[in-house]
């Protein structure tokens, strides 16, 4: 085998919070995987250790949820949205060392070794 055919391997820091640091008993570890992006990372991480329900939407009635106030007209900053079948649950985010992925190249965002990647759930935003 030649090293072109070779897979890539990436070594992470994990960073859990609320309900998938419970489901994983612990909130901080290193985790490699085969591949260089936030995908691959999140597609070998839910194979090996599940959690996929807690932070990935099926549907867009699993990603948005009513608020208590009425919609204050245009917000301020830059709202983006991954593209369908990357996204996550309403109050979950993943961060790529501290950036919300939606504001990266979502799922596409490429990882290099040692950066963080932070599951949180739940993640509240106050306007």
């Amino acid at each position: 085998m030649s090293a072109l055919d070779a897979e890539q391997t990436t070594m992470v820091e994990v960073r859990a919070t609320g309900h998938v640091r419970r489901e994983l008993g612990e909130h901080r570890f290193e985790f490699t995987f085969e591949g260089e992006t936030l995908g691959e990372f999140l597609d070998a991480f839910f194979e090996e250790h599940g959690c996929a329900d807690l932070l990935l939407a099926e549907t867009e009635a699993e990603e948005t949820t009513g608020g208590w106030a009425d919609h204050p007209g245009e917000l301020p900053g830059r709202w983006e949205r991954n593209p369908e079948g990357e996204r996550t649950r309403a109050f979950a985010r993943v961060l790529v060392n501290g950036r919300f992925n939606e504001l990266l190249d979502g799922f596409a965002t490429e990882l290099s070794d040692s950066d963080r990647v932070a599951l949180v759930y739940p993640f509240l935003f106050c306007c």
